[in-house]
């Protein structure tokens, strides 16, 4: 019988949350448009899917959660089941940027950075997904990506990101689409294929110019975060996706969903008795 880490079994709802990722690669248009197009970069053909340890863990991510997460995610057969992406989100970084304005990972929950990581969760053949905010702070109140878009995008792609949820918290009132675009080019002009997942919640429109942005919410032009109580809520999954903007490369839903409910849909893992969805 395959065990998840010590950590993971005590959760009430899970040893993690398992979530249905959505990205909106290149989706942006700084002009008047009809509603934007995927870029045709081969990135999430089908709606990417992965771990996310905000549900679960909020700012206690560390490095050794990353790392065994990704272990049991091989060993559980859950990448067989076609999960690929471990990501981390907010609070992985220091308070303040370095003396060249760079972001730093924090030493003492990643003392291999998240260089180090991303190669432990690459070596087991899956795919490293990171955490920032389109304004001057994180959700946490850690250094945001606002005026910063070249040189963060530039470090996520140096240390082998493959992924990047990119949240709505202290925008300063610039517009969603300048700032959520500002940080799609920054991502193309680094040339890694990195899957962008916009999180603006919902709103200016998105869906106009959005083609299908990866919002946390439903439907999808309304934002709301699930969380360990998601199970006894109305289930939002598929008002999310009912939207002419789903396509190849983009796939509107809700960012993080809980998986530990009871559903005619579940089957048994060989961890703790937990449940699972079908993927």
């Amino acid at each position: 019988m395959t065990v998840p880490p010590s950590f993971l079994r005590p959760l009430s709802a899970a040893f993690a949350m398992l979530l249905l990722l959505v990205l909106a690669p290149a989706l942006l248009v700084l002009r008047a448009a009809p509603p934007a197009q995927a870029l045709d970069n081969g990135l999430a053909r089908t709606p990417p899917m992965g771990w996310n340890d905000w549900n679960a863990f909020g700012c206690n991510v560390t490095e050794q959660l990353v790392k065994q997460t990704a272990d049991y995610l091989v060993s559980s057969g859950l990448k067989g089941a076609g999960y690929q992406y471990v990501n981390i989100d907010d609070c992985w970084m220091t308070s303040a940027r370095n003396s060249v304005g760079q972001l730093v990972p924090d030493p003492v929950k990643f003392p291999d950075g998240i260089s180090g990581t991303a190669a432990y969760v690459h070596s087991k053949g899956l795919k490293l997904g990171i955490y920032e905010s389109a304004g001057t702070a994180t959700c946490q109140g850690y250094p945001g990506s606002l005026g910063h878009e070249q040189t963060d995008a530039d470090s996520f792609a140096s240390w082998g990101v493959d992924y990047l949820k990119y949240d709505n918290c202290n925008h300063q009132n610039v517009p969603d689409q300048q700032r959520y675009t500002a940080m799609r080019d920054a991502l193309v002009n680094t040339g890694r294929p990195i899957v962008y997942s916009l999180c603006n919640w919902g709103l200016a429109s998105v869906w106009t110019w959005g083609a299908g942005s990866g919002t946390a919410g439903a439907p999808p032009t309304t934002s709301t975060s699930t969380s360990r109580r998601w199970c006894r809520s109305t289930r939002p999954t598929s008002s999310s996706l009912r939207t002419p903007s789903r396509a190849p490369g983009t796939t509107p839903t809700c960012s993080r969903s809980a998986t530990a409910c009871r559903s005619p849909r579940t089957v048994p893992t060989s961890a703790s008795g937990r449940r699972w969805p079908r993927p």
